[in-house]
């Protein structure tokens, strides 16, 4: 990866495009082609509330992430500084190891150049339908023999500050993502049960059965593993309910993910019930559009893709996202 690293500030939320030449940038508008979801594709995710088996990383990449990878688990404390979030070991289970962090992406010239991939950057438009920028990184590390669990969840029970509900996620896995070793699982089709109560995120992975109807239970059972090459991605749904078990295997499952939110979010800092979640966040004031460095534009279509957008399969966003998102009361 070639970087002009004199030229680079120590936050590098300062820099509002790629630093380096590891995501080479489409130069005119046919150049995104090849990166174009299929009307398929994205008909399946409009669906099922998630897609799978997007090639996003080269070999190359994910070698160079993981080096960073590994400098992002001993940070000295300015570095540190610069995370949102940072546990170390977030499980809570005495036994096992989860390590996750947000905000890898401002330390980093990797993980910063990697939120302007061109193939993340163009699917995370279609499926999102809209302008977007970006909300925050995600590192997940589930170490050999002792990875622990992330517990059944979706993604905007913990985004409520934020209005409306216009998000995206995408999991990217650093390791061969199996069964064995702690992949990802989904729930087709739990986008559209409306928003659910918290029942914990590195905890028991049964709790959320106490918050799901019958019918709830029954499609929950025939959850699907999504188990992934390194450097593949999947997309899901903000209510998507998802998770993933432990790795007892002797391999390890590193991801990194990607959190956008369309552009012109605004904060409902006021109204979130878990203030001290987001003492290392950014000032955040009440109604206030999401624009500051730390939430940079990541794609605006009509200057990106001209001639190309209206050729564009995207979703519906207004069924996919309705603005309203009140939690749906205990069955």
């Amino acid at each position: 990866m070639k970087i002009d690293a004199s030229t680079l500030s120590f936050d590098l939320a300062d820099h509002g495009g790629p630093v380096g030449d590891l995501f080479p940038q489409p130069v005119r508008a046919e150049d995104w082609e090849q990166y174009i979801l299929s009307e398929a594709q994205v008909r399946a995710f409009q669906e099922d509330g998630y897609i799978s088996g997007i090639p996003l990383l080269t070999g190359e990449q994910v070698d160079v992430l993981n080096k960073e990878l590994e400098r992002l688990q001993m940070p000295d404390e300015k570095e540190k500084a610069l995370f949102f979030h940072y546990e170390s070991n977030e499980s809570e289970d005495p036994d096992k190891v989860l390590f996750h962090a947000i905000g890898g992406w401002r330390v980093t010239p990797g993980f910063h150049d990697l939120i302007w991939s061109p193939a993340y950057r163009m699917a995370a438009y279609q499926l999102l339908g809209a302008p977007f920028r970006l909300f925050h990184d995600q590192l997940f590390c589930k170490p050999a023999k002792h990875g622990g669990v992330v517990a059944w969840h979706q993604d905007f029970s913990y985004w409520t500050f934020t209005k409306p509900m216009h998000h995206l996620t995408c999991w990217i896995g650093l390791d061969d993502a199996t069964t064995e070793n702690g992949c990802l699982y989904y729930v087709p089709g739990s986008h559209r049960w409306g928003l659910l109560p918290i029942t914990g995120l590195t905890g028991d992975m049964d709790a959320v059965r106490n918050v799901l109807s019958a019918e709830q239970v029954t499609v929950f059972d025939k959850k699907v593993a999504n188990a992934l090459p390194r450097g593949y991605a999947s997309f899901h749904h903000p209510l998507m309910m998802h998770g993933s078990y432990a790795n007892d295997s002797a391999r390890p499952r590193r991801a990194i993910v990607l959190n956008a939110m369309s552009d012109g979010t605004l904060s409902n800092i006021e109204n979130y019930e878990r203030q001290e979640a987001l003492r290392h966040f950014p000032p955040m004031p009440q109604d206030i559009a999401l624009t500051s460095k730390h939430f940079p534009l990541l794609f605006e279509a009509s200057g990106e893709l001209a001639s190309l957008l209206r050729a564009i399969p995207k979703v519906d966003a207004a069924a996919l996202y309705p603005c309203k998102h009140n939690r749906v009361p205990l069955p």
